[in-house]
């Protein structure tokens, strides 16, 4: 097997993020649950994406890219942090979003703004529409000489999922620190590469591990999340077969994918009245509402503590409103 400290990685993010134990909400619950906080991972407002864009924008770079595109949602993380991430390396980024939700200026097309991405808004439902808009404009470019890197949604492609895969190394060294044993990895799944990454990061480095992703967008995101962690494996040469019982992907996408949920609002008040932590509306609000659902309802069975992945995404907090909440 490849090493992963092999394989070609920028340093963006500020590596190993927090882990510890959430002591009001673990005797709230009943259940020893800790966080890991790549929500402060030192770029930008911080979140998940930056561990996928070091494996990423390396390769970008060893291939004599300048400019960089992506695309998303219109308050797309993904978006801003590949912003603020080639804006340090010395890229152009542009960015191709969804014209859907909230496109005025706030939250993260402020963001985008700040670390001078061009935005262009998409009116479509359709993420390949987008693609062919970005392609022709990467190809006008590089007829003039310029280089192009294309970052699909979320940075979910096999090399991408390695930042999961190393981070799921990072925290199997910070629990041993701690002397406990991680029974449960979760977190939210938005496209499938950190859950893949986790997933294939348990298998390597925290055996006995189950993974969990919540479901914050209503699409089928099993077999997605398989491809990616088979991908991420073939890279590092590893030998890679998870049993069904290692995943399992909840549905926490409520009212729709980036509309937060009402249900999830109790859970993110409540961490941030506890534990002093923000979640944001539509990503990690619905995935840590989900979570404790789960252990309310007896679920993440067997030995081991819960682990929650904080991915970011509090720029969303200024961007729409929280429903029912009240002072």
């Amino acid at each position: 097997m490849r090493n992963i400290a092999s394989v070609p990685r920028v340093s963006l993010g500020l590596f190993p993020t927090p882990f510890y134990k959430l002591e009001a909400i673990s005797a709230r619950y009943g259940r020893n649950i800790w966080i890991k906080r790549d929500d402060l991972c030192g770029v930008a407002l911080g979140g998940n994406k930056v561990r996928k864009l070091e494996f990423l924008l390396a390769q970008a770079q060893a291939d004599g890219c300048d400019t960089v595109f992506t695309t998303g949602g219109a308050q797309s993380n993904h978006a801003m942090l590949t912003a603020a991430c080639a804006a340090r390396l010395g890229m152009d980024c542009k960015l191709f979003l969804k014209d859907r939700g909230v496109t005025g200026r706030r939250g993260n097309l402020v963001l985008d703004e700040i670390y001078g991405a061009p935005v262009r808004l998409v009116d479509t439902d359709d993420y390949q529409d987008i693609y062919r808009e970005m392609e022709a404009e990467a190809a006008g470019l590089e007829a003039r000489g310029h280089r192009c890197c294309r970052i699909p949604l979320g940075g979910s492609t096999p090399l991408g999922t390695l930042g999961y895969a190393a981070a799921a190394r990072e925290c199997a060294v910070q629990a041993m620190a701690a002397g406990i044993r991680v029974g449960h990895l979760v977190s939210a799944t938005g496209s499938g590469g950190t859950t893949a990454g986790l997933l294939l990061g348990a298998g390597l480095f925290l055996p006995g591990a189950r993974v969990t992703g919540m479901a914050v967008d209503p699409q089928p995101f099993r077999e997605t999340v398989l491809d990616l962690a088979a991908g991420a494996a073939a890279l590092l040469e590893a030998s890679f077969q998870p049993q069904e019982k290692d995943l399992q992907i909840l549905d926490c996408a409520g009212p729709g994918y980036a509309v937060p949920d009402p249900a999830a609002t109790p859970a993110i008040l409540e961490l941030a009245r506890t534990e002093g932590i923000l979640l944001d509306p539509v990503y990690t609000g619905k995935a840590w509402a989900g979570l404790l659902a789960q252990v309310k309802a007896g679920g993440f069975e067997g030995e081991g503590d819960i682990v929650f992945f904080h991915t970011g995404g509090a720029a969303a907090l200024f961007a729409m409103d929280l429903p029912g909440a009240s002072n």
